[in-house]
């Protein structure tokens, strides 16, 4: 009766929308979201309808007359929801890379809906008491390791989202979730608006001096989209303004760029998002507070590696403590140049992009702008293939025959050496108005097997990268093509994933080992030769290049690791306090990185008002890029120990920790592959620390 009853609601919300694509089967190629078909006003009834039939699934389990057990409980709430999971998974990916106003209302209406359903499944006493009576009686179930993990983790989830807690306790709960959904949405929003409106625009062109013919084309280009023909246009985008940063021989334009980029948010106007941040600290933390915890941190790091805010500050502060004398260095060889040069001042932030250069390439003679030409996008993402097909078999096949998230986006088959289908990839990496900040790897759809049947990934990599001139292709930097490899690492741990079950728990410590191992591959002298080849004349990159890469791989790694661990510190700063946790958040950041002997010629990698990492998912997280690169250097040893392609080494990283990742505990996934714990001399080795 109540599957029939399941069947009619869906069925009946099919007739009454019949133009809706997500009430019907996808008919298109390997599945994929039709994005050609999908509209605005497509979503909320979809959402609604999904909640809908996703209660009445969870109803179907709390009412069952069966006695609890995995096969009637915990199996059938993983399946739960899956109209619901179909269009959240291209909402949310839409409303991150191919957003407009509607979209962003539609975010503020579904955020509180979402959190409101998502309480009412982990505060559903009935619920509850089935997922406990199954986890008591774990042992006798005979469960594998996967179902085993599983059903742990999800009794704890249950328990750290205020199942325990009495009545009155859960309606302050669901209030403070409800609060905490849209605080982050509109966190965000203010971000993507802010980038969007600051527009720096150049009607001089002696203020062009210094800058690459490139950038200088690049800005043409964008201030004649922008209905600015004859002038130039930069922006806070990181591809318009950090070789703006390097280049340019304008101090003050160049302050005047950099303070705009660092000011986002905080500029007292109707995106200001001073209040937005205090409040969400001091909500997390009363949420902490009323879940039995200290503090936020002490909440969310209980479920992974790290375990407490001590063992994060310990590895931060310890690493903050070895950088910090490398970047007084780095500066004081800065300051040497600009007192040569005559120049009567001191150095400041919006001064270290132009004088590292200077320094690169006085010390290494390697100027950025002789790279670029062998680093074209299409030959980057070529070498990311090539290499993991050297590694895993791979092979990478461009579709055109299927619909697109948008027009810049890219689709490709992934297939494993035999042939057989892996998942889909699509890429899109150039900036606009519609995507927000960075990059990262998300989907449309995880892998897991349902009903005996496999469901195969659709992955998507988003990135901001430069595009193209006119005439040109795009030319990536080296930190370009890092993050590219980066975000591609992430890609292929989703391609890889080998669960049974959608409910994976990953340890934040680890997410960032495939994408950050990814990137060490980027710049050995054998990769290097398989992609970077000059766009004009398809000259392999030669060694004298290479020879300046490998030398310069400790340039600027003071303020590298400085920036990062600033920007980590001043995360658990704000998580670690106690409720009631009221800051004032410029006087907080302030005192924060006074405290930990921050220079003022280094600025946190992301000032507080437009730190999205620390809004939502990496909110106490942000540490885990450092905690995973005492990982990811520490695991490529093993490939340089028996050759960077050594197949039997690639197999065991595959199957022990892409493969496995959200399905069994981190630590042991580790120790599966390496044999033993983690070593940190080599990320110390490497970044010149030790």
């Amino acid at each position: 009766m109540m599957l029939a009853s399941i069947a009619a609601v869906s069925c009946n919300t099919a007739q009454k929308d019949q133009g809706n694509p997500f009430f019907a089967e996808w008919q298109t190629p390997f599945g994929v979201p039709p994005f050609d078909l999908i509209e605005n006003d497509h979503y909320m009834p979809a959402i609604d309808s999904g909640i809908t039939a996703a209660r009445a699934e969870i109803d179907a389990i709390v009412s069952s007359s069966e006695a609890p057990g995995f096969a009637n409980t915990i199996a059938p709430f993983d399946r739960a929801g899956q109209l619901l999971n179909k269009v959240a998974y291209v909402f949310y990916s839409q409303t991150s890379a191919n957003t407009n106003d509607t979209l962003e209302k539609l975010q503020m209406e579904v955020a509180p809906k979402i959190s409101a359903f998502s309480d009412e499944m982990l505060l559903n006493a009935g619920l509850f008491a089935r997922v406990k009576a199954v986890y008591e009686n774990r042992e006798a179930e005979q469960l594998n390791a996967e179902e085993l993990f599983l059903l742990e983790n999800l009794y704890k989830s249950f328990v750290r989202n205020g199942a325990l807690l009495d009545s009155a306790n859960q309606e302050t709960l669901k209030k403070l979730n409800q609060e905490i959904s849209v605080l982050m949405v509109q966190f965000g929003q203010n971000v993507l608006g802010e980038t969007n409106d600051y527009k720096l625009v150049i009607d001089n062109e002696a203020d062009l001096a210094g800058l690459p013919d490139g950038v200088i084309a690049n800005a043409a280009e964008m201030a004649k989209a922008e209905g600015m023909d004859g002038k130039w246009l930069f922006t806070t985008q990181k591809p318009s303004m950090i070789p703006f940063l390097q280049y340019a021989d304008n101090r003050d334009l160049r302050k005047k760029l950099y303070d705009a980029y660092l000011n986002r948010g905080n500029n007292g106007n109707d995106r200001d998002n001073n209040k937005i941040l205090a409040d969400l600290v001091r909500l997390r933390a009363e949420r902490a507070k009323l879940l039995g915890y200290e503090t936020h941190a002490d909440l969310v790091l209980e479920t992974r590696m790290a375990k407490t805010p001590e063992n994060v500050l310990n590895l931060l502060t310890d690493l903050l403590g070895r950088a910090l004398p490398v970047a007084k260095r780095e500066r004081e060889e800065m300051q040497q140049i600009i007192d040569a040069e005559g120049g009567n001042f001191k150095l400041a932030a919006h001064d270290w992009w132009y004088y590292a250069e200077k320094l690169r390439k006085a010390k290494y003679d390697l100027d950025e702008t002789e790279l670029r030409p062998y680093f074209t996008l299409d030959n980057a993402c070529d070498g990311a293939f090539a290499v993991a097909n050297r590694l895993y078999g791979i092979t990478f096949t461009r579709i055109n025959y299927i619909p697109l998230p948008h027009p810049d986006a890219q689709a490709f088959e992934v297939r494993e050496a035999d042939g057989s289908h892996v998942g889909v990839l699509y890429m899109d990496f150039f900036p606009r108005e519609s995507k927000r900040q960075g990059a990262w790897c998300g989907g449309y759809r995880d892998h897991r097997v349902i009903d005996g049947k496999e469901i195969t990934p659709v992955v998507t990599i988003v990135g901001n990268f430069t595009p193209p001139a006119e005439g040109k292709p795009a030319l990536l930097s080296m930190d370009d093509v890092l993050t590219l490899f980066h975000e591609f690492g992430h890609g292929l741990q989703a391609l890889f994933s080998d669960n049974t079950y959608g409910s994976t728990t990953v340890a934040w410590d680890i997410v960032e080992l495939p994408s950050q191992i990814m990137e060490h591959w980027a710049t050995q002298p054998e990769v290097l030769s398989m992609y970077a080849k000059h766009y004009e004349t398809g000259e392999v990159i030669p060694q004298e290049l290479i020879d300046k890469i490998r030398n310069s791989s400790y340039f600027n790694t003071g303020f590298d690791n400085v920036e990062i661990m600033a920007a980590s510190l001043l995360d658990m700063a704000y998580y670690s306090l106690e409720a009631p946790a009221e800051v004032d958040v410029q006087k907080f950041e302030k005192e924060a990185m006074q405290k930990i002997g921050l220079i003022p010629e280094i600025e946190p990698r992301y000032r507080s008002t437009y730190f999205l990492h620390i809004i939502d998912g990496y909110d106490a997280g942000y540490y885990v890029y450092t905690w995973a690169a005492v990982l990811d250097h520490d695991a490529f040893e093993a490939f340089r120990e028996k050759g960077i392609f050594d197949q039997a080494t690639a197999t065991s990283f595959r199957e022990n920790v892409l493969a496995p990742m959200g399905t069994m505990d981190a630590e042991q996934m580790y120790l599966n592959f390496r044999g033993r714990e983690p070593d940190i001399e080599p990320l110390l080795r490497n970044r010149g620390l030790n």
